[in-house]
């Protein structure tokens, strides 16, 4: 996911696409421990997609604030 799709979210998806890309981040971590991941530069990703949500969640608040 590049930055500018994320950007181009409304608050509500991106709230959608972190509960779900935690979701998945948990069954990553499953599977690693349990020998069953495949792709394990999978982790990497979700891990820096959350981020990316987080970060531009959290400018989003900050312009909020500024505003009001």
């Amino acid at each position: 996911m590049k930055a500018a799709d994320v950007r181009a979210k409304s608050v509500d998806e991106l709230s959608t696409e972190l509960a779900t890309l935690r979701k998945e981040q948990f069954n990553l971590r499953f599977q690693r421990a349990s020998g069953q991941l495949e792709n394990t530069t999978r982790v990497r990703q979700v891990r820096r997609d959350i981020a990316r949500i987080l970060t531009v969640l959290a400018s989003r608040r900050g312009a909020d604030q500024a505003k009001a």
